[in-house]
């Protein structure tokens, strides 16, 4: 096993061609950077034929959730949601075969390129859908359910990392159900469930559960007119 950031990222331009059907060498590139066992690699190849199965839903998806979406080619191309989801489902990947240094460093390419960050270990149904995406955090022991949408500067994140050792491995994260849409700016803090078909408006700060078919909103503002 060798940890080198350059075969690592070879190897995920690799993995992302394999799940967009494009030409590409995955087992030297697999050889490299993860592992010399063919079984382990028969078993990444089986996960990312599923991978890619899950993305083709996760496009329609976009082009279903998007009006300004014009074509598939275009959210491939240009949209970074679509961009970290692909990366987060090749790092999950690797995630749950125990390879999370590699996993990790995967998801952090797809941060840098995007400005979201999604754990290799948070567990993300299908089809999903980010619009905009920058800001947006899911944490390590979240878990969303089919047909979510989130937007920019959303967080699933934890209450309290004070007593980070007796953390590691306990849910801390929300647990979002199906259905449900997260609107910009939106907090949701800790071990919570959050209900199916659950609406969460902007800038909404959550550390307790919702139950389904619910709207949570802020009160619109006052508005204060200046005299002339």
């Amino acid at each position: 096993m060798v940890l080198n950031k350059k075969n690592l990222c070879k190897f995920l331009d690799d993995a992302l061609a394999f799940v967009n059907d494009e030409e590409n060498d995955l087992s030297n590139s697999f050889k490299k950077a993860i592992d010399d066992s063919e079984s382990v690699f028969t078993s990444f190849v089986i996960s990312l034929n599923i991978v890619k199965s899950i993305l083709k839903e996760d496009l329609e998806f976009f082009l279903d959730s998007d009006p300004a979406a014009t074509s598939i080619d275009e959210i491939k191309l240009a949209y970074p949601g679509y961009k970290a989801i692909e990366i987060y489902r090749i790092s999950h990947a690797l995630y749950e075969l125990g390879f999370k240094v590699q996993a990790r460093f995967i998801s952090e390419v797809a941060h840098s390129n995007t400005g979201i960050d999604i754990h290799p270990a948070a567990k993300i149904a299908h089809p999903f859908f980010i619009d905009h995406g920058t800001g947006i955090v899911i944490g390590e022991t979240s878990s969303i359910g089919k047909r979510a949408k989130i937007y920019q500067c959303v967080t699933l994140g934890a209450v309290s990392l004070s007593n980070a050792k007796e953390l590691r491995g306990v849910k801390r994260h929300p647990q979002v159900g199906d259905d449900v849409t997260i609107y910009a700016g939106a907090s949701l803090l800790g071990p919570i469930n959050i209900g199916n078909n659950v609406t969460i408006g902007s800038n909404v700060f959550l550390t307790k559960d919702i139950a389904s078919n619910v709207k949570v909103i802020i009160g619109e503002p006052e508005l204060i007119y200046k005299n002339k």
